[in-house]
């Protein structure tokens, strides 16, 4: 069964109340939505949500015995704002977002990993036309090294890009092991515990999934939706999404400026927050023993304010 990460930090950081209203924009395997649900007296409410079709499945199964208090609906969570209204829900008490992949996409077929060699996919949404292999082939050099460079942060990019392109010229480059294997080659074999292509894979994932941009609408959507009072707490697990969870919830959190003529003015993006993580949290010793998956995990967590006049 999938583990969820920085279980208790997360519900710590929610404050779940057993009437409140909550949202799981990525509910994966369903693990932090169950404990949610758990926590839900039977005038709470938990919408579930996610882009991938196979986790909409497997949550409503995880979540049956709270089918009364829970609703689960295929959406990405840059929709959340509509989606949460149209179920009735708004304005809410919290949000969650675990930005990680789910243990079950890791499964060879979906393609997302080179450890087995499987048709090169990446979809967390099956129903999205573009696949990995789809942009490996129709991105031009320019195009792929800097894809590479900006996602992967990838020193040797341009030089991958270009092998690349050359090997695919002789026959289109379709499955993870060939694509793997390109890489390893254009950067000279592998060096260190990091596979060479490690970095190519997150910047194609992320590419195909366009992860970023969904981030920063998820985010300010988040935000409008919550109650005062309300928390949104985000899971990221590298630093390109770090920065941006980073980023948003400062300017929202803004400061009060002191007027000349008397009295303050808060300078920030509406609505207000407070920030509830000065720093991010990290996952303990003992959770990163008992899974790995978590090593790279970082907690940020913001309250809702009454907008400020």
């Amino acid at each position: 069964m999938h583990v969820p990460v920085m279980l208790e930090e997360a519900l710590d950081a929610l404050q779940v109340r057993a009437a409140g209203r909550y949202v799981d924009g990525t509910a994966g395997g369903g693990g932090h939505a169950a404990a949610i649900a758990e926590r839900l007296g039977p005038d709470g409410r938990l919408l579930a949500l996610d882009r991938d079709v196979e986790a909409v499945a497997r949550v409503k199964l995880r979540l049956a015995p709270w089918s009364n208090q829970v609703h689960v609906e295929h959406a990405n969570y840059s929709e959340l704002e509509s989606t949460t209204r149209r179920a009735g829900l708004a304005p809410v008490d919290g949000i969650l977002l675990d930005l990680g992949m789910s243990s079950f996409q890791l499964e060879p077929q979906r393609g997302f990993s080179f450890s087995n060699d499987a048709a090169l996919d990446m979809r967390m949404d099956q129903t999205q036309p573009t696949t990995a292999a789809d942009l490996v082939q129709q991105l031009d050099e320019t195009a792929l090294a800097a894809v590479i460079w900006r996602l992967g942060e990838e020193p040797a990019s341009r030089r991958i890009a270009r092998a690349i392109v050359a090997e695919r010229a002789q026959a289109p480059i379709t499955t993870t092991g060939r694509l793997a294997a390109v890489v390893e080659r254009a950067v000279g074999g592998r060096h260190g515990k990091l596979h060479p292509a490690t970095r190519v894979f997150q910047a194609l994932r992320i590419a195909v999934n366009e992860e970023l941009d969904h981030l920063t609408a998820g985010l300010e959507a988040a935000l409008r939706l919550l109650a005062p009072g309300g928390r949104l707490v985000v899971i990221s697990f590298h630093s390109l999404e770090d920065r941006i969870v980073k980023h948003t919830l400062l300017a929202h959190a803004g400061r009060w400026e002191n007027l000349a003529a008397g009295g303050r003015r808060w300078a920030g993006t509406p609505p207000a927050v407070r920030l509830v993580t000065r720093r991010p949290l990290a996952p303990t010793p003992e959770e990163c023993e008992r899974n790995p998956r978590a090593r790279s995990a970082k907690l940020r967590a913001a309250e809702r304010t009454e907008a400020p006049s």
